[in-house]
């Protein structure tokens, strides 16, 4: 592994991957050579295997973070970045060091959590973590609170240190737990807090926004336990605080809990309340129908109520999950415990019909079989038609009724958007072709379908989208458009194998601006009047596109 420089430039990193890229494609032994030693995809493949793997400059960022130890380019970029910004200020670095270890609901601010930055940053800055005992819970130094104890007994119970939390929540939020290397001395700290006193149901103030690392919002508290069950699932220290006493209740820590089946049923074991939580609607958002059991075997409403929008615009449990598009197990899950087989929204849409309109033609038969079929509109057999992308069908109603689909209501025209937001790309696409309006906005975000298929960096339905009429000026719920979506996207990467560089290239073919430097600041672009940042390779399509004849 190669050390990074101790005033790393990033520039310096772009253009090392730049010459990769070039080396590559003129076929150099050792360009080859580095692909085959740090690239996953390329890993004891032969030459020729690795020029057929037509390699881009993401391969080539990636290739150069792992040659530095990083685990992607985009993980060295923001380790260089802080570097840069904390450089000449002690504190500062510190503070910024926090909030790669702990989110913004703790450290302030909007930023998501990096343990793999924090650690790296810790091999070669171990003073960043020696300013006392609240820094020590951080990475579980466990001689560091002994000796704080000794000093003061009381200190456990006490917040304090940067940002101004109790030590046990310091410990149960450091994102230091997902770390193989740092997780049994962080047990070992926790287990020692308890041992000299510690309250298992410390809380602190919500620091997101509008709360603050100066303000915290004390009306909607964390917990502790939020930390271990809902933060890092760790079950061992979720189970070692509720055999202390914390409390399971604490209006976050089950919610949070639903990636993670064994602290679920480590909170339910020991009295967690499903009711009223949103759990059992958020239980939709994941595809694992033993979670969606393990709530009904301890006591779920599979008719629960919903209590908050956009739920409150389906009604139940059976018709999110069929708006989620899950599966026939989730359904008959429901339906085994009870679900109302003849639920319906507040508009009156049947989940009978609902599940014909979303392609669940499974879910429908095991909906009819249990006494839910109802009589269908040749409208809804023609949303119907083209949800499970049965062509033939759609377009012989279609022949028969050519004010479709122009003439459905909006509540229908929004599945196209929904569709794609859920993975529903064959359906959308033919909805798409038989004249669906593709600007419709829907999904969780009110956006687009172009947006969704932008946001995931799926290009091939985003030029199909572009080649049907679909613009980039489309906005969505946050106030922005396509350009935002893809700039946000592109850096953030939400949906693992997104291709946002050929996005990029099809916005580009279908009359999106090119983008310029922002002469202020060098990693930012101005594009559309607005100022934006994209990654890297997006970035270079983008201004290329200016230097085109």
């Amino acid at each position: 592994m190669n050390r990074l420089p101790d005033r790393s430039n990033l520039d310096h990193l772009k253009k090392q991957a730049k010459d990769l890229i070039r080396l590559y494609r003129n076929r150099d032994r050792d360009a080859f050579a580095r692909f085959r030693h740090a690239l996953p995809a390329a890993i004891d493949r032969s030459d020729e295997e690795i020029a057929s793997l037509k390699l881009r400059l993401h391969d080539a960022q990636s290739c150069v973070a792992r040659e530095y130890g990083f685990a992607s380019w985009l993980d060295m970029r923001t380790y260089v970045e802080l570097q840069a910004a904390a450089r000449d200020d002690g504190a500062d670095r510190v503070l910024q060091w926090l909030r790669l270890v702990y989110s913004g609901e703790i450290a302030g601010g909007l930023n998501r959590e990096n343990p793999r930055i924090a650690a790296r940053m810790l091999v070669e800055d171990p003073n960043v973590a020696a300013g006392g005992p609240y820094l020590a819970c951080a990475v579980g130094d466990e001689g560091a609170l002994r000796q704080a104890t000794r000093a003061d007994p009381a200190w456990v119970n006490h917040p304090g240190g940067p940002l101004h939390v109790p030590p046990l929540l310091a410990i149960t939020h450091s994102s230091l737990l997902r770390l193989p290397e740092f997780r049994e001395r962080l047990h070992r700290s926790a287990r020692y807090l308890l041992s000299a006193g510690a309250d298992p149901n410390q809380r602190t103030g919500n620091r997101w926004p509008p709360g603050s690392l100066s303000q915290p919002d004390d009306e909607h508290p964390l917990s502790a336990l939020y930390g271990a069950a809902g933060k890092n699932h760790d079950v061992a220290l979720t189970t070692m605080l509720l055999d202390t006493g914390a409390d399971p209740n604490d209006g976050e820590s089950l919610y949070h809990s639903l990636e993670s089946l064994p602290c679920t049923r480590a909170l339910l074991e020991h009295g967690a309340r499903i009711a009223e939580t949103n759990a059992f609607y958020r239980v939709f958002d994941f595809d694992n129908p033993d979670m969606l059991e393990l709530l009904l075997q301890n006591g779920a409403d599979p008719n629960e109520p919903a209590r908050n929008p956009p739920l409150t615009d389906w009604g139940s449990p059976l018709l999110w999950a069929i708006r989620r598009r899950r599966s026939r197990r989730h359904i008959e899950a429901l339906l085994q415990a009870g679900a109302d087989p003849s639920a319906r929204t507040p508009s009156g849409l049947s989940a009978y019909r609902l599940a014909l309109q979303f392609g669940l033609t499974d879910v429908a038969d095991l909906l009819q079989a249990n006494g839910a079929a109802e009589p269908t509109s040749e409208g809804e057999r023609f949303i119907a038609a083209c949800a499970r992308n049965d062509e033939a069908e759609a377009r012989r109603i279609h022949a028969h009724r050519p004010d479709l689909p122009a003439s459905l209501p909006d509540t229908s025209l929004r599945i196209l958007p929904d569709m794609v937001a859920e993975g529903g790309d064959d359906g959308a696409k033919l909805m798409v072709r038989l004249g669906w309006p593709i600007a419709t906005r829907g999904g969780d975000w009110d956006a687009s379908a172009l947006n969704l298929a932008v946001f995931r960096g799926n290009a091939g339905l985003t030029r199909f989208l572009l080649e049907h009429g679909a613009s980039w000026t489309e906005e969505h719920g946050y106030g922005g458009n396509v350009c935002g979506t893809l700039g946000w996207a592109s850096c953030n990467e939400p949906v693992e194998g997104g291709d946002w560089a050929e996005c990029a290239r099809a916005l580009l073919e279908h009359d999106m601006p090119a983008a310029k430097a922002d002469p202020d600041a060098p990693e930012w672009l101005l594009l559309d009047g607005r100022r934006m940042r994209f990654s890297d390779e997006v970035t270079e399509i983008l201004l290329g596109a200016r230097n085109r004849p």
